[in-house]
């Protein structure tokens, strides 16, 4: 059995559905070999970032690492971002790439450049096969080492002249993952930690969605009942009408929650990833945190915790909740929560399409509003991402995908593919703005040949809106922000995609009702105000 086709049997071993990439020389024997798999199907995209970034959303979805390939030099290079993303982001991703073989590598040869150094600072592990009958204990290795916390990205170079090689058929059996319970003494020091609080304040992270946490956690909000808030990433984790929700902190400018914040005497952080918001810009007080994760926090002075409870999320906090005397009800002064709902135009109040303009929060209330519950929103970056992470309340945690570690702008329309192969029977719904659509529009070609049906709204507004914002502030003027856009239903159309260009809020919401009910692929061009 050659090299590739052990391979590919490793691959269908952890369970691998599909892989995303473009084939070259260096990959032929790969990619045959995955046509043979009556497992896996290989998907062809046009860009080898879009393949990293499919399968950085697969495995954020499926808890499982997405899989994508491409060739040696610019190939690998191309996957660098998507990569980076899933590492920053904490999902679970195998890149598997080709290398000139081991007879030209100590030679300046054609197309020939160290990638696993390249890869390095952005994986988790990144290692060069030299030896095929390595191949299952690496395989196993990458999965185990993508998949653990944090999830990120591992690379392997599978060297040209290793591909055809001869080697017996082996795969390696997957144990039963174990996880970490913490100490029985650590939860009772947690729960007098707690006692001792007037004023605690909840912080919720990504990882509570990750770990499956999410019932125990907002059981242990509302014995609680003091005030809540949540990550970017973790939308959805809080319904919208609890009492205590407090909505999203994390940004830039105008965060309302960080009043209620400094409020507090203790912080209770549960599984958040401070490379979404470093301490030192939401624990201005340097209050107190009871810190309750899968992992220990980095030594930082703005993070002094008083009670560290490592362990696997969703095992850990029943061991809390068990406790009977947890309550501890309090509000933050100026009545903040009814201040935020306005500020951040947070429910359906706000919502008027006779009267309202097609503003960004607009177009968020109808798809709150029109989405089935399952439906899953894919943000990209821009400004718009910073309207999603205030405006909309997703319907269930997980079903609202924002890149906030690496923050890479083009990320949701390949994600977007990546997201409908994980959930075949829910909506996947893509907004992003022109800047980030023309940098991956080409997937739109990929989309329509796998036939995978998606709605997506491009925020048409000729300008990098966030970046012209942020100029003017410091400069008092913006330079290079501006830019001309190609008719995008005309666009679409020239895939055979449908495009649909509403003129009101109204007349979105019409054909939004319509396109979310369909089984198409489908572009709709917003026309945005610069301003």
């Amino acid at each position: 059995m050659k090299a590739t086709d052990v391979l590919v049997q490793c691959l269908e071993n952890e369970g691998v559905e599909y892989v995303f990439g473009i084939v070259g020389k260096e990959t032929l024997d790969l990619v045959e070999s995955i046509s043979r798999s009556d497992k896996i199907k290989y998907i062809p995209v046009r860009h080898e970032q879009g393949a990293a970034f499919m399968a950085t959303v697969y495995g954020k979805l499926t808890k499982s690492p997405g899989v994508c390939t491409a060739t040696l030099g610019p190939g690998a290079g191309n996957l660098l971002t998507g990569l980076a993303t899933a590492t920053l982001d904490g999902l679970p991703v195998v890149a598997i790439t080709g290398q000139a073989g081991l007879d030209r590598q100590h030679k300046h040869s054609h197309q020939f450049i160290e990638m696993t150094a390249v890869m390095r600072p952005a994986t988790k592990w990144s290692v060069q096969i030299k030896d095929a009958d390595t191949i299952p204990e690496i395989v196993r290795k990458a999965f185990i080492t993508a998949g653990e916390e944090k999830p990120g990205a591992v690379f392997l170079e599978f060297p040209e002249n290793l591909a055809i090689e001869a080697v017996p058929p082996k795969v390696l059996p997957i144990p039963e993952k174990q996880h970490v319970m913490p100490a029985p003494q650590t939860i009772q020091l947690a729960i007098s930690c707690l006692n001792q609080s007037q004023r605690p304040f909840v912080i919720i992270g990504d990882k509570v969605i990750r770990q499956n946490a999410c019932q125990e956690a907002n059981d242990f909000i509302s014995k609680l009942q003091a005030p809540v808030t949540h990550s970017f990433m973790a939308k959805g984790v809080i319904p919208k009408e609890a009492p205590n929700n407090y909505f999203t902190f994390g940004f830039n400018e105008n965060d309302l929650v960080l009043s209620g914040i400094d409020e507090a005497d203790l912080l209770v952080v549960i599984g958040f990833d401070t490379i979404e918001k470093l301490p030192k810009e939401w624990n201005r007080m340097k209050t107190p945190i009871l810190h309750i994760d899968s992992q220990p926090p980095d030594p930082d002075e703005y993070y002094p915790v008083a009670v560290e409870i490592i362990g696997h999320l969703n095992q850990t906090l029943p061991m809390l909740n068990a406790s009977d005397d947890l309550v501890k009800s309090w509000s933050p002064s100026g009545n903040l929560k009814p201040k935020i709902e306005q500020t951040y135009q947070i429910g359906l109040d706000f919502y008027d399409t006779t009267s309202r303009p097609l503003s960004v929060e607009n177009i968020l209330h109808v798809i709150e509003m029109l989405s089935p519950e399952n439906a899953v929103v894919l943000s990209d970056v821009g400004a718009h991402k910073l309207a999603i992470a205030r405006t909309y309340q997703p319907k269930r945690p997980g079903n609202l995908i924002i890149s906030n570690g690496l923050a890479s702008m083009g990320i949701a329309i390949p994600g977007s593919i990546g997201a409908r192969l994980a959930r075949p029977n829910d909506p996947v719904i893509c907004i992003t703005g022109d800047g980030g659509a023309l940098m991956t529009l080409s997937e739109l070609e990929t989309a329509k040949r796998i036939g995978v049906p998606i709605v997506i709204i491009v925020l048409n507004d000729g300008v990098l809106k966030l970046e012209q914002q942020m100029m003017k502030k410091k400069l008092g003027k913006s330079v290079g922000v501006s830019f001309e856009n190609p008719d995008f239903v005309l666009l679409a159309e020239s895939f055979g995609i449908k495009g649909l260009r509403p003129q009101s809020l109204e007349e979105f919401e019409k054909m939004f009702q319509a396109a979310i009910s369909s089984r198409e692929l489908i572009l709709f061009d917003m026309p945005m105000p610069q301003s």
